[in-house]
C-alpha cells in the first residue's frame, strides 16, 4: 500500500529559511494575479493557472539541490521563481516578447531554462518522464550525487510514457522522483473517470518503488517528502513515486472555465489554501511578524512591477525565413575523413558493427540501448560480443519499450552523452513516434540544445517478414524538420554514415537494410572514417537517364543500368545516401545533364520520398526535361509475408524494366 504522510511538521529549517520559503511560496501567486489581469486586458493570449497548487512546485524545488534537474509542467511557475530565474527574461517569455528564452517559438510554460537545470515540457503529456530517466541515468553513470524530478498531472498517468518511464527507472534503480499533481481534473474529466485505483501512489508498488501520497497543499510536507525521496535516490536506492493531493482553483487554462466543477469544492479547498496555511503556521511559531509580511509583499510588488514594465516595453519577436531555417539543425562539426586505402572486403552488417565498436572505443560518451542487445547481441547479432568488451553500463538491455528508450536517450544527450538506440525492427519505431517527432526533432529549434541521438532502424523487405517486420517507414519522418535520415546502400557508406551520425549534434535516424546485412560485401577501411551526412553520390555515370534512389534499390538501379548498357544506353545512378536533408544540388545537376529522370524507392509509392524529389525537379528543372518525371515504388498495400507476393507483385523491381524502357523511348 502507499504511505500516507500525516505527521506533524518536523523540519530542520532555520527561521530565515522558513521566511525565504514563504517568499518563494507567495511570489508565484502574486505573479499569477498580475498575469490574470493582463489576460483580461488582452496583453497575453493564454494562461495555465497554478493558483492553489503553489506548495507542490515551490516545496519540491526548495528541497532539491540547485544542480538537480527539474522537468516541470503547465502549473509549475514556482519551479522557475524558486530557482531564481531572472524575472525580466521570464516575463518576456511569458508575454511572448523579444528577449525571452525561446524567441517566440514556445507558448506559456512550454520552455525550459537549462542554465538553471529546468527542462521544458512539450504538450504531449507524460512525454518528459522518460527524459527524466535519461538525466538520472547520466548522473548514475558519472557517479554524480544528483537527482531528476519530473512533474506530471494525474491525467497523464494513463499515458504509456508514464508506465514506461516508471518501469525503466525501477529496473535500472535510477535517481529520479516522479511527482504527480493530483488536482482532481484532467481538463474537465474528474479522476473517477480516469482511473479506478484508490490512489495513484499505489502504482509505485507495482513497479517496485515506494509510492507516497501526501497533502500537496502543505508546503512543509512537500518539502520533507521530496527531501527524503532525493536522499533515498542519492543513496542509490532508486526512484520514488509521489502523489500530491491538491485542487485546481481555476480552469485547465483560463478559456476553459470551471462550470464543470461542483461549487462546494471551491469552498472546501479555499480553506486549504497553501499560502494561508503556511502563513498561519509561521505566525503561530512566532516566525512571521507583520513587518516581515509587509516587507516581503513590498519586495515582491517591486520585482513584479519592474519586470513587467520591462516586458511590456519589449518588442514582439521578429525574424526572417533564413534565420528560422538555420536553427532547425544544430551546426555539425563532424570531421569528414575518407581513407585512401581500399580496406578489406566486409559484409554490410560487419561494417555497421565495426562502426559502433570503434566509436565506443574512442568515445566513452557513446552508449547503446535496445532490446536484447547485450548478451544476446541483438536479433541480427550486430552487437554480439559488445557487452563482454564494454560492460552492461554502456550496452544496456531495455525492457520492451520504444518510447521510453528514445525519451531516455534525449535526457542522456542533454547531459552530453551520445546514445545509440536500436529498434529491433524499424516497424516498431511507430511506438516511439511522439518522442522522435515532437521531442527529439523540435528541441534544438525551440531552445538551441544539441540532441546527439542516433536511432538504428533495421528496415526493408526481402526476408519474408510480412507487414510488421519488413516495412520501409522512412517517409513517416521525412516531413519532420529537425530530423536527419540516412540510408546507406553499401558497406563503405554503412560504416562512414553511422560514425558521422553518432557524432552529429542532431537526431539521426539510421536506416540499415536487413536484406543487405549478409548478402552484400564491399571494401571497408579498417580505420575510423566519416561520410558526410547530406551528400548524395553518383555511383554510375550516364548520359541518357538518371535514376535517383537509395538503399537496396540502388542495387536494382545498377542492375538495370548494366542490363540496358548492352543496348547502348548509358544510365546514371544517384545514391541519395542521406534522405533528409537530401542533396538537391547533385540531383538537379544530374537531371539537367541527362534530361530524363526516374525516382525509385522500395517504400510504397503514395506519399513517398520520391514524390518530393519529383516535385522539386518539376519546379526547378522543368525546362531541362525531355520526358515526364517517373516514379517506381512498391505497391500501395501492406508488405506481404509471401516471398513470391513480395518480389513478384509488391516490390517495384518487377516493374522497373518496363518504365525504364518507356522513358528511354519517350
Amino acid at each position: 500500500m502507499a504511505i500516507r504522510i500525516d505527521r506533524k511538521h518536523q523540519v530542520e529549517l532555520e527561521a530565515s529559511r522558513l521566511l525565504e520559503l514563504y517568499y518563494y511560496l507567495l511570489l508565484p501567486r502574486r505573479i499569477e494575479e498580475r498575469m490574470l489581469k493582463l489576460l483580461r486586458q488582452g496583453k497575453i493570449g493564454k494562461w495555465f493557472s497554478g493558483i492553489g497548487q503553489e506548495a507542490i512546485a515551490v516545496g519540491a524545488t526548495f528541497a532539491l539541490q540547485s544542480t538537480d534537474v527539474i522537468l516541470p509542467m503547465h502549473r509549475n511557475l514556482g519551479v522557475f521563481t524558486t530557482r531564481g530565474v531572472d524575472l525580466k527574461r521570464l516575463f518576456r517569455q511569458l508575454l511572448g516578447r523579444e528577449g525571452g528564452f525561446t524567441r517566440g517559438r514556445d507558448r506559456t510554460f512550454h520552455f525550459g531554462v537549462p542554465g538553471h537545470h529546468i527542462i521544458g515540457m512539450i504538450s504531449h503529456l507524460a512525454a518528459m518522464l522518460p527524459v527524466a530517466d535519461g538525466f538520472a541515468l547520466a548522473f548514475q553513470l558519472r557517479g554524480e550525487n544528483r537527482v531528476a524530478l519530473a512533474f506530471t498531472g494525474e491525467g497523464a498517468t494513463s499515458e504509456g510514457d508514464f508506465h514506461e518511464a516508471l518501469n525503466l527507472a525501477a529496473v535500472w534503480k535510477l535517481p529520479v522522483i516522479f511527482l504527480i499533481e493530483n488536482n482532481g481534473y484532467g481538463l474537465s474529466t474528474p479522476t473517477h473517470e480516469q482511473f479506478a485505483c484508490e490512489r495513484l501512489a499505489d502504482r509505485g508498488v507495482g513497479y517496485g518503488m515506494p509510492g507516497v501520497q501526501i497533502d500537496g497543499n502543505d508546503v512543509l510536507t512537500v518539502y520533507r517528502t521530496i527531501r527524503e525521496a532525493a536522499e533515498r535516490a542519492r543513496r542509490g536506492e532508486g526512484p520514488t513515486l509521489i502523489e500530491a493531493m491538491t485542487f485546481r482553483m481555476r480552469g485547465h487554462e483560463e478559456a476553459s472555465g470551471t462550470k464543470y466543477v461542483p461549487p462546494e469544492l471551491f469552498d472546501i479547498w479555499a480553506k486549504k489554501d497553501p499560502i494561508d496555511r503556511f502563513e498561519r503556521w509561521l505566525q503561530e511559531q512566532g516566525i512571521l511578524q507583520d513587518t516581515h509580511k509587509q516587507e516581503i509583499e513590498k519586495r515582491i510588488a517591486h520585482q513584479i512591477d519592474t519586470a513587467l514594465k520591462d516586458a511590456l516595453d519589449a518588442p514582439m519577436p521578429r525574424s526572417h525565413p533564413e534565420a528560422e531555417l538555420a536553427d532547425v539543425y544544430a551546426p555539425s562539426r563532424v570531421a569528414i575523413h575518407i581513407p585512401r586505402s581500399p580496406g578489406e572486403t566486409r559484409r554490410y552488417i560487419d561494417a555497421i558493427s565495426e562502426a559502433l565498436w570503434q566509436k565506443m572505443e574512442a568515445d566513452e560518451s557513446v552508449l547503446l540501448m535496445g532490446q536484447d542487445i547485450a548478451e544476446y547481441g541483438g536479433v541480427f547479432k550486430v552487437t554480439e560480443g559488445f557487452v563482454q568488451r564494454f560492460g552492461k553500463a554502456r550496452i544496456r538491455n531495455t525492457p520492451i519499450i520504444e518510447s521510453g528508450a528514445v525519451g531516455a536517450a534525449l535526457g542522456l544527450a542533454l547531459e552530453g552523452f551520445k546514445p545509440v538506440v536500436e529498434m529491433q525492427f524499424a516497424d516498431f519505431v511507430s511506438c516511439a513516434f511522439n518522442q522522435i517527432v515532437n521531442n527529439l526533432a523540435k528541441t534544438h529549434y525551440r531552445w538551441g540544445a544539441a540532441v546527439n541521438v542516433t536511432i538504428r532502424l533495421p528496415y526493408g523487405g526481402g526476408v519474408s517478414g510480412g507487414p510488421f517486420h519488413s516495412q520501409s517507414p522512412e517517409a513517416w519522418f521525412f516531413h519532420v524538420p529537425g530530423l536527419k535520415l540516412v540510408a546507406p546502400a553499401t558497406p563503405f557508406d554503412a560504416k562512414g554514415l553511422l560514425m558521422a551520425a553518432i557524432d552529429d549534434p542532431n537526431p539521426v535516424l539510421y536506416f540499415e537494410h536487413k536484406f543487405l546485412y549478409r548478402s552484400l560485401k564491399g571494401d571497408v577501411p579498417r580505420e575510423p572514417y566519416a561520410v558526410e551526412i547530406g551528400r548524395a553520390k553518383v555511383v554510375r555515370k550516364g548520359t541518357d537517364l538518371t535514376i535517383i534512389t537509395y538503399g537496396l534499390a540502388v542495387h536494382w538501379a545498377l542492375e538495370i543500368a548494366e542490363q540496358f548498357s548492352s543496348e547502348g544506353f548509358r544510365i546514371e545512378v544517384v545514391d541519395l545516401r542521406t534522405l533528409l536533408p537530401w542533396d538537391r544540388e547533385l540531383v538537379l545537376d544530374s537531371v539537367r545533364r541527362n534530361n530524363k529522370v526516374l525516382v525509385l524507392h522500395e517504400a510504397n509509392l503514395t506519399g513517398g520520398i520520391g514524390a518530393e524529389i519529383a516535385a522539386t525537379i518539376a519546379e526547378e528543372a522543368f525546362e531541362f526535361l525531355d520526358a515526364p518525371v517517373r516514379r517506381v515504388a512498391s505497391l500501395d498495400t501492406p508488405i506481404p509475408a509471401s516471398d513470391w507476393l513480395e518480389k513478384q507483385v509488391y516490390w517495384p523491381k518487377i516493374r522497373l524494366p518496363d518504365v525504364v524502357r518507356q522513358l528511354l523511348a519517350y
